[in-house]
């Protein structure tokens, strides 16, 4: 996997410089044995320009290359306005098949013990919300709170706690740090 990243003001000095670059790569796989796939080779421009603007218009070994409005990249989707929310609501879907595993392993005649289910949530469920929250972490406060139902919902279960037990009471009883901890979010205690 190959990533080139540029930024700059001029879309034209942009399009140059990373055309020069796809051609010195093409001649390097060329004279290497190496092939790159031009299936799989997208552009993302990261732009929050409101008004209309072109897209570079690159080319690899004599195709063009498209302009996608995301791509997934190392497990993480990245959208041309970098807000995750792709990322966010993809991530939320994917931990409700664990979540609905802790449901049915917690039932309260036959379940398993607190430990067993809070092993169960960070292996499960923890690290899918860690995992990237580096990156999407830099995403609007508004949209972050989109997994904190997850997380506030599995420590209920592992807890046996009311539905009206406060979140924050929940991270403390489970030992478990809460989600702004990790993604860079601002905490709800702040003053800012």
């Amino acid at each position: 996997m190959t990533l080139l990243f540029a930024t700059v003001q001029n879309i034209h000095i942009i399009e140059r410089h990373l055309q020069q670059c796809l051609n010195k790569l093409q001649e390097w796989a060329d004279t290497n044995g190496f092939k790159f796939s031009t299936t799989k080779t997208v552009c993302l421009h990261f732009c929050r320009l409101r008004k209309l603007h072109s897209d570079p218009q690159l080319s690899l070994n004599g195709s063009p290359i498209p302009v996608v409005e995301e791509v997934t990249f190392l497990g993480v989707i990245f959208d041309n306005k970098l807000s995750f929310l792709p990322d966010l609501r993809y991530l939320k879907n994917k931990c409700t098949k664990p979540l609905n595993l802790l449901r049915v392993v917690a039932h309260t005649a036959w379940g398993a013990d607190q430990q067993t289910l809070l092993h169960l949530y960070r292996s499960l469920i923890r690290s899918k919300l860690d995992y990237g929250s580096i990156v999407y972490g830099s995403a609007c406060g508004s949209y972050l709170q989109m997994l904190d139902p997850i997380q506030n919902h599995a420590l209920r279960l592992c807890l046996g706690a009311y539905r009206t037990s406060p979140s924050s009471s929940l991270c403390v009883l489970a030992n478990e740090p809460p989600l702004y901890t990790s993604g860079g979010e601002s905490s709800p205690f702040s003053t800012a």
